[in-house]
């Protein structure tokens, strides 16, 4: 096969993957003599532009092969997206598999470049880190809450019971069952989380809310009573630090709960409120129209779930503003947000966001939940520009976790290698080492029962309860989970386990996914495993910013490297249930069944050494 271009290879074009403005980039074709009369050119088009041709350099003939080469710098942001045109025979080279050029006759595949703020980046503190995401009511109980702080909730005294999941309209407590979770036992659990190599705590919504996954905000400037109170949320951020541990919240912004002191629908908070008072001061946040069912906008059309007005000067200072929620919570000891839907948020407010994030230390983290290639995602007709350097600092990786179980479920090692390659292609390199790269969460089946249960394809909540698996599955599925996990802490981001994940927790999703923790379980083949890997992490900077590469995806094997300053480390995947040799870092290494290979060499060695060959 002739190699004319990879845009994965430095030796065709660097930097690789996306360029900062003003950035040179630099690309280079090698065109094989047989190929006949050629004169190169780079043709490039800003998404919604008209495409601009750039003709290459000729760079001389070197045993039967012709070098062009094209250097450039680009001063906007944006997407762009190219393709070479030979200007003969009408021959081009498109986009094919892992960045490697096809000759074609007719239209292709485009190359993606992302070309982002030169100023963009992103906590250092992320280096090496690890995430665990906690559901705050399903974690521990750090004091006994028999009588709950609003009467229309339920305490489950009883932590091994299946959170209740039949509608209201049956007679059951839909989202009003609390398991008793609070900061107190978060607290109190943060020894174990440091063993475990924790370094940052993602909790989903602790402001007072009225149903126990707390996404119906009701006030923002609070804790929800049941987790305890501001000052006690102040004393786990503290405890937490002096562990090496962060914590983030999630601000839920897009909409507030129908049953809010903004809203108060419901009558809970008074005679105030947007929906009563057409004076409130939360009136201008609401978008009122008889033209829709309810009289209101409300998020996906859940009456409960009133959207707000995000552009709305009066709610965005509520939000961004001195004393707003940001610096509020930033303030009491919290080391970022999560930024519910980021999707539904237009980019402005992400960049006030922003600002009001890093008002407080470059080192507090933005994360938005994005479910798909964060570069290409558009929104209500627009493209959006969140990760371009003026929003978020990374987003929830799931791109990653469709090619981790796409992978370990049987798919081939090729496919998942040309999903990961093109996040690390697309992404900003800030934003690929800030990702949050995770298996499962709140909203996904938990990674045991993804990896090795039927799909739920439709089925009801009553044939999802209860489901647990069979031994001989489930000791099959703890041995997928230890591959997952060994992809997700050696790829680039930052690695987030799910609570419970790593006891080998069970369910689909809401409310499945989100029991108490098992405190009981005896399932401890997955815990020493994330503790070696946090280790590595921690130890190895290949695995903080390092450049990635696919070096070999072959059937059930998946291969590829980290390279970093210091230290450039292979990784061996095998998904097979036979053994396997393969070569790492120029060494013959056997893999296990169902297992993988960590080498690590000194960069500066491996170099020296790869050049003499």
């Amino acid at each position: 096969m002739d190699h004319l271009f990879n845009s994965l290879d430095s030796a065709y074009k660097t930097p690789r993957g996306a360029v900062r403005t003003g950035e040179p980039l630099r690309l280079a074709l090698t065109i094989p003599e047989h190929y006949g009369f050629v004169e190169p050119r780079l043709v490039l088009t800003k998404d919604g532009g008209d495409p601009v041709e750039y003709r290459m350099d000729f760079k001389g003939c070197v045993e039967g092969v012709n070098h062009f080469r094209l250097s450039l710098t680009l001063d906007e942001t944006g997407l762009y997206f190219y393709y070479f045109d030979l200007y003969s025979d009408f021959r081009k080279l498109y986009r094919g598999e892992l960045g490697e050029a096809v000759l074609s006759w007719t239209a292709g595949a485009c190359w993606q470049l992302t070309v982002y703020e030169a100023d963009f980046a992103t906590p250092k503190a992320l280096r090496g880190g690890v995430m665990y995401q906690i559901f705050p009511d399903r974690f521990f109980e750090g004091r006994p809450h028999p009588v709950m702080p609003f009467a229309d909730r339920v305490y489950r005294a009883n932590k091994q019971g299946e959170p209740y999941f039949w509608p209201n309209e049956q007679g059951g407590q839909l989202n009003l069952d609390y398991f008793g979770g609070d900061f107190e036992g978060i607290r109190k659990k943060l020894g174990y989380l440091q063993e475990l190599g924790v370094t940052w705590i993602y909790l989903n919504p602790i402001f007072e809310a009225h149903a126990n996954h707390r996404y119906n905000t009701a006030d923002y400037l609070n804790a929800d009573p049941l987790l305890g109170t501001n000052e006690e949320f102040s004393r786990l951020c503290r405890e937490a630090r002096k562990r090496g541990i962060r914590i983030i919240l999630d601000g839920v912004f897009s909409h507030t709960g129908s049953d809010s002191l903004y809203f108060n629908r419901e009558g809970r908070y008074g005679q105030g409120g947007a929906y009563h008072d057409p004076n409130s001061p939360y009136r201008s946040w609401y978008d009122f129209d008889p033209k829709y069912p309810c009289g209101y906008r409300s998020w996906w059309g859940f009456e409960t779930l009133p959207e707000v007005r995000e552009d709305d000067p009066a709610y965005q200072q509520f939000i961004c503003g001195k004393g707003g929620v940001i610096d509020t919570w930033l303030s009491r000891g919290a080391s970022g947000f999560r930024l519910d839907v980021a999707d539904e948020l237009p980019d402005d407010f992400i960049e006030s966001i922003r600002k009001a994030v890093k008002a407080h230390g470059p080192d507090c983290y933005l994360l938005g939940e994005v479910w798909e290639d964060a570069t290409t995602k558009e929104a209500y007709g627009v493209r959006r520009t969140y990760l371009l350097g003026k929003g978020l600092d990374g987003v929830m990786n799931y791109p990653f976790r469709n090619a981790i179980l796409g992978f370990l479920r049987g798919g081939s090692a090729l496919s998942c290698a040309e999903q990961l390659a093109a996040i690390c292609e697309h992404y900003p390199a800030p934003a690929l080492h800030a990702l949050m790269n995770h298996l499962g969460t709140h909203d996904t089946e938990r990674i045991l029962t993804a990896l090795e249960d039927e799909p739920a394809e439709g089925r009801d909540r009553y044939w999802q309860s209860g489901r647990r698996l069979p031994k001989p599955k489930y000791d099959h599925g703890i041995r997928l989970v230890r591959l997952a996990y060994a992809m997700l802490f050696t790829l680039p981001g930052v690695p987030c386990i799910y609570y419970g994940d790593e006891v080998g927790m069970q369910g689909y999703r809401d409310p499945f996914n989100r029991a108490y923790y098992d405190w009981d379980s005896t399932e401890n083949r997955i815990k020493p495993l994330l503790r070696q890997l946090a280790k590595l992490r921690k130890e190895c900077d290949a695995f903080w910013e390092g450049d990635f590469r696919v070096t070999r995806a072959d059937g059930g094997l998946l291969q590829y490297r980290r390279t970093g300053p210091a230290e450039t480390a292979e990784i061996a995947i095998n998904r097979t249930p036979r053994l396997l040799a393969t070569r790492a870092l120029g060494k013959v290494t056997e893999v296990d069944p169902f297992s993988f290979t960590v080498v690590v060499e000194d960069t500066a060695k491996l170099a020296a050494a790869e050049a003499a060959l």
